[in-house]
């Protein structure tokens, strides 16, 4: 979390000290308009970088997750960008519009126009730009409104993922109107100064980004054909196992990432972690869900062996990779999913370090446990099954009653963020080192 905290914070200070080398935010003589026109300037280059990284992030650089932590996180960046860049907007958009309506309420009264300075010759490129700047304020007007909705619905859970998935890629067009409102009125001077190489450079990108997800390119070249070869049913945990067969190109993955999976065209791509370690002989991956929604809820009626698939992967950095002696698992309800693969990846390749595996579960389902049980034992994993009914809650206090040495170990969990966090800040108090909590979060909204 502490990567793209500090992400964040560079993607807002950084345009902002580049800005105030080159401008002041007390313009002489400091009046209302003259900081109008100042503050206008400064968060629309503000918020256009916010905007610009986030739709770099949407094309899931492969390259960056080690240095964000994994895509899980690199999400939750490009959703506190989204948020930022719409606090920021609206700023901007207030100074720009509601000086308008102030002027017209009559409130304000707008200074005349100086007579001298306003004939001077300008080149024909900056004469072309000042020829656009009225069609520049009403598209990146309308593209506000237009993101201010998409932002506002992805944030909305109760909003179907699948309407999510199509509207939310329709902020890759409200973003090249408003690059488009960004070059007209960004003030010409700033192009000849690092801000104005940065803002390009982020413009360009952010620019190629969009074009990419309007045409559908998103990973593209991490994406294989599969065939769904198995299912198996757990029907008192709503659970579901799909095995599927890839085609040639799948270049391998470790245990605890995971993947996108497109099963229906209109349904669109879901991320599911993989339940398998993976064998280049077999070509095989397995995946575990949960009827959590209205998507996962359907899939036991609707996915059969033979159809066919798209899988893109693998994401993620939740890997298991650290130099701790001993680690401690622990896997609440559909979130011991990671910890299967890892278990199967560590009986074909076994390794001295001691796990012990904690599954606290409010379903139960003797099949699935006696799979979980040879696992573990397949594995040499310390299992400790809590079914919350019976066995109480699970808490920092008890784990580190079961395991003494605790403060030797990382912490590895999946599970509900809430019930992650609770757990990260009680070991934290106790002691543990921040890094060596490792928690996914897996929410791509």
């Amino acid at each position: 979390m502490n990567r793209i905290k500090m992400a964040l914070l560079a993607s807002l200070l950084l345009p902002a000290a580049l800005w105030l080398a080159a401008d002041s935010l007390a313009p002489s003589p400091l009046t209302y308009f003259s900081f109008r026109t100042v503050f206008t300037q400064f968060s629309g280059v503000i918020g256009i970088c916010l905007m610009s990284v986030a739709m770099l992030l949407a094309l899931r650089p492969k390259w960056l997750e080690p240095h964000l932590d994994g895509l899980d996180k690199m999400y939750r960046l490009h959703k506190w960008l989204g948020i930022a860049a719409l606090v920021v907007a609206t700023l901007h958009w207030w100074w720009a519009k509601g000086t308008k309506w102030m002027v017209g309420w009559g409130w304000l009264v707008k200074p005349a126009r100086g007579a001298g300075g306003q004939q001077a010759q300008h080149g024909m490129l900056e004469s072309w730009l000042r020829s656009q700047r009225g069609l520049a304020e009403s598209i990146g007007e309308w593209a506000f409104y237009a993101a201010v909705i998409l932002i506002v619905l992805a944030l909305i859970k109760r909003f179907p993922y699948h309407w999510f998935a199509k509207t939310h890629k329709l902020l890759a067009v409200a973003y090249l109107a408003l690059a488009y409102h960004t070059v007209v009125l960004t003030k010409i001077g700033y192009w000849t100064q690092p801000v104005g190489w940065v803002l390009a450079l982020l413009l360009l990108g952010g620019s190629i980004a969009a074009v990419l997800v309007l045409l559908g390119r998103v990973g593209a070249r991490r994406k294989v054909r599969g065939r769904i070869t198995d299912l198996t049913r757990f029907p008192n945990l709503r659970v579901l196992e799909t095995r599927i067969a890839l085609a040639p190109g799948w270049q391998g993955h470790q245990a605890g990432q995971f993947a996108f999976v497109t099963s229906d065209e209109k349904e669109g791509a879901h991320p599911y972690t993989i339940a398998s370690s993976w064998n280049p002989a077999e070509q095989q991956l397995v995946f575990i869900t949960k009827a959590l929604g209205d998507h996962t809820s359907r899939l036991a009626d609707r996915l059969q062996p033979g159809m066919e698939v798209t899988v893109e992967g693998p994401y993620g950095c939740f890997d298991f990779t650290d130099e701790q002696p001993r680690q401690i698992w622990i896997g609440a309800g559909i979130g011991i999913t990671p910890f299967i693969a890892r278990m199967k990846q560590r009986a074909a390749v076994p390794e001295a370090k001691t796990i012990d595996l904690f599954h606290p579960t409010a379903d139960v389902d003797q099949n699935a446990i006696d799979l979980l049980q040879a696992d573990a034992a397949a594995a040499q994993v310390n299992l400790h099954l809590l079914v919350s009914g019976k066995d109480g809650r699970l808490d920092g206090e008890r784990i580190r009653a079961s395991i003494p040495e605790w403060a030797t170990a990382s912490i590895w969990f999946c599970g509900p963020p809430g019930f992650g966090q609770s757990l990260r800040d009680d070991f934290v108090a106790h002691g543990l080192p921040p890094e060596r909590f490792h928690q996914e979060l897996f929410q791509m909204r």
